[in-house]
């Protein structure tokens, strides 16, 4: 896997990451160190004009909602989690989370997981 990710920027509330594949344009809550994000909406602009956007959540994360959930009784106590386009990765951070989006692209994977979006 290529480690073709530049350095990111802040454009309001998105966090925007160059790649030679692409931009993906993060939107981490406000204050979140990019580093320890563990669930982030993300829309990535591949170079041949396509949009596609995916819900990025960490394992951990995952496993502390489900916990969660089983004391309050949503998602039928905890039994099951689901987002419609999710993305779930091992490890946290904006970097860890590029990475992750480049091997899909790079591997063919891509347009299978994430969701694309209809101009």
């Amino acid at each position: 896997m290529s480690d073709s990710t530049q350095q990111g920027r802040w454009d309001g509330p998105w966090y925007r990451v160059r790649t030679d594949q692409f931009e993906a344009a993060f939107l981490p809550n406000a204050g979140d160190d990019l580093e320890s994000v563990n669930n982030v909406d993300v829309f990535v602009d591949l170079n041949d004009g396509s949009r596609w956007s995916a819900t990025i959540i960490t394992l951990d994360q995952v496993e502390i909602l489900m916990t969660r959930w089983a004391a309050s009784g949503e998602a039928l106590g905890g039994r099951y989690f689901w987002c419609s386009d999710g993305l779930i990765v091992r490890d946290t951070g904006i970097s860890s989370m590029t990475r992750v989006l480049v091997g899909l692209v790079e591997n063919g994977e891509f347009t299978q997981i994430l969701q694309r979006l209809d101009d």
